[in-house]
């Protein structure tokens, strides 16, 4: 079972928005739309027909820049102003596990380290075997995360222990546009206005 708890919060965790990301995701995306990476290959592998985000109409009060997370929908959107938002399938807390409320991007991490809450004398590497996936956006002071997952099966189900799970290739889409000190807003559901 894979969890999600404070510990090891990962290597190369940044303060400044890190320049060649973007450059990062263009090479990502290629070896994954050109098929070197497949469901065989292990853990990080995405599939080959992943679209990334969707843009949608996205009519709310939430500022530019925002990330909302919907529980009940199972998908983060990521504001992009002019009434619409980026659309992403996420995973989210069991009902036990699920939270609402709001936070703010404290710290963004590539290639995660991991250490797990029932052996916290040992710290997972990132890479391939961490739960974490290839990129982590920390929730200001909280135990939560938005990060990867090398568990591609569990996106649109309630399967953490409260952070927000997201596809590899979503999740460095997504830490590539976000600004350190972003608004994260969780909630159950949309007001009907949005």
């Amino acid at each position: 079972m894979v969890t999600c708890q404070a510990g090891g919060q990962g290597a190369q965790i940044l303060a400044v928005k890190f320049p060649s990301v973007r450059k990062m995701l263009s090479v990502f995306r290629s070896v994954i739309i050109a098929g070197l990476l497949s469901t065989a290959a292990g853990p990080m592998a995405s599939s080959a027909a992943h679209a990334g985000p969707e843009t949608v109409a996205f009519s709310s009060d939430y500022p530019l820049g925002a990330i909302v997370v919907v529980n009940n929908e199972r998908r983060l959107y990521y504001v992009i102003g002019k009434g619409h938002a980026l659309r992403y399938a996420v995973a989210v807390g069991t009902p036990a596990n699920q939270w609402t409320g709001q936070s703010f991007v404290g710290s963004k991490a590539v290639n995660p380290t991991w250490t797990p809450p029932w052996n916290p004398g040992h710290t997972v590497p990132g890479g391939g075997n961490n739960p974490l996936g290839a990129r982590a956006l920390y929730l200001g002071w909280t135990n939560y995360r938005i990060h990867g997952t090398n568990a591609p099966s569990s996106i649109g189900s309630p399967a953490s222990h409260g952070c927000v799970r997201m596809l590899n290739a979503d999740v460095i889409d997504l830490y590539s546009r976000v600004n350190l000190g972003a608004p994260v807003f969780v909630v159950n559901q949309l007001s009907k206005s949005s």
